[in-house]
């Protein structure tokens, strides 16, 4: 059976069983019932069937104008992020339903999280029944063993969703036939059950999947990689949460084998610099990146993240202050104890040169009016791709025609899972103490990452590395956080600005209190600037008019524009009409189940309970 032609960076047979060539089609996951008769005869066909897995797993970029799971775009939703006007809300009410994508769309956008669906559940329960039922006698056992474990490792990973957003959740093992009502409707099963189920599937995956199984496709270093992100978080959870300090231990402990299985191979490394994972057209071969998206303008295979990034397109929130002041200096220090000169300062131009190169590589080095807080992200962009302000943008870097590749997942992210999850089992189970050697292979690893040559010209500088016997003393560190793990926290906020992490990390930690922006007034807050000279356009008589053009000093004074006194507008930026999202309580860390889910089950005579505190 031939393979041929890329989408989303593996092959993928073309039209087989389908009714036409489609894209939309190819990204539907495939009906099984119309081929069973015919199908599972041998790894070809087990491949076809894995391979709708990827782009619903996979997203990248996603496709298009779609921003499910996407980073920019799709996970906008954090403390790190402030927009006009009121900032977006919790969810407040039990939903009318939340039983497919377009019914759960706002909590999507909003969370980026699954709907109560568990088609992905079925589909991976058929494959493992196929694979027992029908293909085991025409492979061999080590086929049998990788398949399975694939089908094992995509239900782990629907199930670690679905639970990082419900709580308990109903647990299927097996294909279930429509008439068995009792199964189908059965109430949900405790969060630590499935958790439990979800360990024993990754557990299989490390035994039995391939550490090869050709170029982008899931292999162990991949799946490990992801298991090491799942069972940090449900650790983590876990733990701060208080629910169950053996299954806390146990995650957690899995969490350090699936890093330990990443690093000690030695397959990945820190040698290209920052810029180049977000930017470039072609991600084969980066030695940071483990699993990648492929885009092709030939396929009609794009998307338009970096159109979001390339200053001009606007996403409605952007970094605020709170976000800038936790980045480190060059230093390693923060910036109320740093000597590197402009450590104060939190002008642009300055921040460009003395913060943490990420920094630099993350947001542009200028004012740009479209930003909420005039700092303006690029960290998807390329650097070319803002030459074009003001001038017609290349197919590559405006609209929904971008090309560049999208990491799936990273060495970074593996490095910072492995190293907190040790730092925890460190300070609350009496593992043993995280050592110089273990910051070395991690956070320090990921500072010594070369500057790219546009990053050196600009006097950009590597960050001082990390140390245990002298970690930076900050001020504004929540008194809960031993320092050891705070600064790990902070690694992940500079790191992975714009992408998946911060909202689940706020979860995990128990910190979603940090979405009350009531609580730091610096979330309403931009960097330092001159309006004349950085942001002109805002100088108008309709805004003296309105008086919503204001900038904070240093001493807390607010300066409102009045047509006369352009001269007078430098400070803080204060973002226009900011104001604070609505409360909310403790139950914002679960999402409630819609009513119509709830109707359905009572229709069927079975009961569905409703997700704790809703």
């Amino acid at each position: 059976m031939k393979y041929f032609k890329y989408i989303y960076g593996l092959p993928v047979m073309v039209c087989l069983f389908l009714a036409s060539c489609k894209k939309d089609v190819l990204d539907r996951p495939p009906l099984t019932d119309y081929v069973d008769g015919q199908y599972w005869r041998g790894e070809d066909d087990i491949r076809m069937y894995a391979n709708a897995y990827y782009p619903n797993y996979f997203n990248g970029y996603n496709s298009g104008f779609t921003a499910d799971y996407t980073p920019v775009r799709g996970y906008t939703f954090s403390d790190d992020l402030t927009g006009k006007n009121v900032q977006s809300n919790f969810e407040s009410s039990i939903p009318t339903s939340r039983g497919s994508a377009a019914e759960g769309a706002e909590w999507l956008a909003t969370y980026a999280g699954p709907t109560w669906n568990f088609s992905w559940v079925r589909k991976s329960n058929v494959m493992i029944n196929r694979l027992d039922n029908v293909a085991k006698p025409k492979i061999s056992t080590e086929a049998y063993n990788h398949w399975s474990a694939v089908a094992r490792f995509f239900r782990g990973f629907e199930y670690s969703r679905l639970v990082s957003v419900f709580g308990d959740v109903p647990y299927f093992d097996k294909e279930v036939a429509d008439t068995d009502l009792a199964t189908l409707y059965k109430d949900r099963d405790a969060r630590g059950v499935v958790m439990d189920k979800v360990y024993d599937d990754f557990k299989f995956v490390m035994a039995n999947i391939r550490e090869n199984d050709g170029a982008q496709y899931l292999n162990k270093y991949i799946a490990a990689a992801f298991i090491s992100r799942f069972m940090l978080f449900e650790g983590t959870y876990e733990h701060y949460h208080g629910l169950d300090a053996a299954r806390a231990k146990k995650y957690l402990e899995f969490a350090v084998e699936a890093g330990d299985y990443v690093i000690n191979s030695n397959k990945y490394n820190f040698t290209r610099d920052f810029k180049s994972i977000f930017s470039s057209d072609n991600l084969a071969g980066h030695p940071e990146v483990l699993l990648y998206r492929t885009y092709d303008a030939a396929l009609s295979v794009t998307h338009s993240i970096g159109s979001y990034q390339n200053g001009t397109e606007v996403v409605g929130v952007d970094g605020n202050l709170v976000l800038i002041k936790s980045f480190l200096l060059n230093d390693g220090k923060v910036w109320q104890n740093s000597a590197v000169t402009g450590a104060n300062s939190f002008t642009i131009a300055d921040l460009v040169k003395t913060r943490d190169p990420r920094f630099e590589a993350s947001f542009y080095d200028k004012a740009l009016v479209p930003s909420a807080t005039l700092l303006y992200g690029f960290k998807f962009a390329s650097r070319d791709a803002l030459t074009y302000i003001g001038k017609t943008y290349p197919a590559a870097w405006g609209s929904n025609t971008n090309t560049s590749d999208a990491p799936v997942i990273r060495l970074a992210e593996v490095v910072l899972n492995w190293v907190e999850a040790k730092a925890v089992l460190a300070q609350y189970f009496g593992a043993a103490a995280v050592t110089q050697a273990d910051l070395n292979k991690s956070v320090n690893a990921i500072r010594n990452r070369p500057l790219d040559a546009a990053a050196i010209a600009k006097g950009v500088l590597k960050t001082a590395p990390l140390t245990i016997g002298s970690l930076p003393v900050d001020p504004a560190r929540d008194a809960d956080v031993p320092d050891l793990i705070w600064e790990i926290r902070r690694e992940r906020r500079m790191e992975f600005v714009f992408e998946h992490t911060r909202l689940l990390d706020l979860k995990r930690w128990k910190k979603l209190n940090n979405m009350n922006f009531s609580t730091n007034p610096d979330y309403f807050l931009g960097p330092w600037v001159n309006v004349q000279t950085e942001a002109p356009a805002y100088l108008t008589p309709a805004n003296a008019t309105a008086g919503n053009v204001k900038v904070k000093k240093a001493d807390g004074t607010i300066v409102t524009y009045n047509g006369t006194n352009a001269a007078a507008m430098v400070g803080y930026w204060m973002v226009t009409n900011a104001t604070n999202r609505n409360a909310f309580t403790d139950r914002a860390y679960l999402a409630p189940v819609g009513q119509a889910q709830i109707i359905q089950y009572q229709e069927k005579g079975y009961k569905l309970t409703q997700t704790t505190g809703w």
